[in-house]
């Protein structure tokens, strides 16, 4: 192999801030957040949303109430024609 052609592989903490969950892996991306786990220096990437916490993965669906929303824009589309 060509030396100096590969990006160097780090280890990676990608840490689901909604599940409390970490997923640890080996990966190119570098940030400014580290953690040493066993002796080795970790980067640290937080996430939103991962396989923990997406509903599409857990099965547990959020409803979120339109209803309210949409009586909140009627009053403000009836505001603006007055």
């Amino acid at each position: 192999m060509k030396k100096d052609t590969h990006p160097t592989l780090n280890p990676v903490i990608f840490r689901d801030a909604s599940a409390g969950t970490d997923f640890v892996i080996w990966s190119t991306m570098t940030t400014e957040e580290t953690e040493e786990v066993k002796g080795v220096k970790h980067y640290v990437y937080r996430l939103d949303v991962s396989s923990a916490s997406h509903p599409f993965y857990t099965g547990k669906q959020h409803l979120m109430d339109t209803s309210g929303r949409v009586e909140k824009f009627k009053a403000k589309m009836a505001k603006a024609k007055a």
